[in-house]
């Protein structure tokens, strides 16, 4: 039985992680609290990627913490990965699910209260709410949901969902409490001077 907690997901970004080796942001973060944690590379090579995400599934796997593979399939399948994360411009699920497999974690990004309905009839295990509120890692974005669109999904949605997008230290409590399963975070881990304290503060805020 596949299971998971998305209380407090981090996703990766090497730019955003103040030089610092992702290796150390990853482990810092999970000694802090995070969850689980996406690997996402829009920008290195295959075999970079592929690299990075066999050290970080040996990294990770002391601490029982999952690992998602955003966007590329052949890297999650090449590393057996945790799981695979898609958004609505990537392989259809049903073509992930099948090479995946049925032990594996599907996530899937809504940008639409259309899609958050649609995903309901979907063989996925989590959906992503993004963004919840404009930030400048995701660009080519919907309408921000906002605090009333996660509550909205949230009512309708038959999977577990992650909020995604501007989410901080400020608003966490916020988004938790519209009823998301859990937030994703990247810069406000990543960039921040101590991963780890910063992972802790927000698993408080998660956990109320």
């Amino acid at each position: 039985m596949k299971s998971f907690d998305l209380g407090l997901y981090l996703v990766t970004d090497r730019d955003l992680s103040l030089g610092r080796p992702l290796e150390f942001i990853v482990e810092e973060a999970v000694k802090g609290g995070v969850t689980m944690v996406q690997l996402r590379e829009k920008a290195c090579s295959s075999l970079e990627f592929y690299q990075l995400g066999i050290r970080l599934k040996k990294l990770l796997k002391p601490y029982a913490v999952p690992l998602i593979i955003n966007d590329r399939l052949d890297i999650a399948l090449a590393v057996d990965a945790d799981g695979l994360h898609i958004g609505q411009s990537d392989l259809p699920w049903e073509v992930a699910r099948r090479l995946l497999g049925k032990d594996k974690i599907l996530g899937l990004s809504v940008e639409t209260m259309e899609q958050a309905e649609e995903s309901n009839k979907l063989d996925i295990d989590y959906i992503g709410i993004s963004p919840v509120f404009a930030t400048p890692t995701k660009t080519d974005t919907f309408q921000p949901f906002g605090l009333e669109g996660v509550k909205a999904v949230s009512s309708i949605a038959r999977h577990p969902n992650v909020a995604i997008g501007g989410i901080n230290m400020n608003n966490a409590a916020q988004v938790m409490a519209q009823g998301a399963n859990g937030i994703a975070v990247v810069s406000a881990i990543s960039s921040a001077e101590n991963p780890r304290l910063a992972a802790e503060a927000l698993k408080n805020e998660v956990t109320g």
